[in-house]
């Protein structure tokens, strides 16, 4: 099944918290919406795993209502008190119908990752299709304390080295969906995390009017 993003009609800033149905219902980020225990339950009465691509608060506002009304196992590479399961890298997680693999990349934040299926690929903040600076390729800021820009590069290629070319959508924390077109000359998964690779090579800053 194809994710759902369940803060899609959020009034308040957020991440994409994505809803994945199967076999092990899993919810990927928490977001900070109010009322997303009940969007959550408008598809499903049980919810097997939360799983964190990282812990700032733009993703985890909402993370104690969600564990307490599905008494879901949390997932989190970054220490938690409510954390069930540490994520290591390489490990494989169960997402819906499928395992991904998790894949370290900090940068954004030092506890982030993401998880890569042989379809999906569930980026967080480390790279998005689009964003306030570019369109079709962009990567987290490193501009805040804790962040680093050579760090995030490292983890761009990390996980270019860990994406199959099966994958053919990107789920980001922000921003849109990327999905692939049928049409070769369209772009891949893969073209999208290169140009944002790129761009963030050039060490100029994201966002130069901040």
């Amino acid at each position: 099944m194809e994710p759902i993003c369940v803060t899609a009609d959020a009034e308040e800033f957020t991440c994409n918290a994505y809803l994945v149905l199967g076999e092990h219902p899993t919810l990927v980020d928490v977001g900070t919406m109010p009322g997303i225990v009940d969007v959550v339950r408008k598809h499903t009465d049980e919810l097997d795993n939360v799983v964190l691509t990282h812990q700032h608060t733009d993703h985890i506002g909402e993370l104690d209502a969600v564990l307490d009304a599905f008494d879901a196992d949390l997932y989190a590479y970054g220490d938690h008190p409510r954390r069930t399961h540490p994520l290591e890298p390489d490990e494989r997680v169960p997402i819906g119908d499928e395992r991904a693999e998790v894949v370290y990349t900090p940068g954004h934040a030092s506890d982030h990752v993401s998880f890569v299926t042989e379809t999906k690929l569930y980026s967080g903040d480390v790279v998005v299709y689009n964003d306030g600076a570019f369109d079709d390729g962009s990567f987290g800021r490193t501009d805040m304390a804790g962040q680093s820009r050579e760090r995030l590069i490292e983890s761009l290629h990390d996980l270019l080295e860990h994406l199959p070319e099966t994958v053919t959508a990107m789920y980001a924390g922000h921003g849109n969906v990327f999905e692939a077109s049928d049409d070769e000359s369209g772009d891949s998964v893969r073209d999208v995390v290169e140009r944002a690779l790129e761009r963030a090579e050039r060490r100029e800053p994201k966002y130069p009017d901040q």
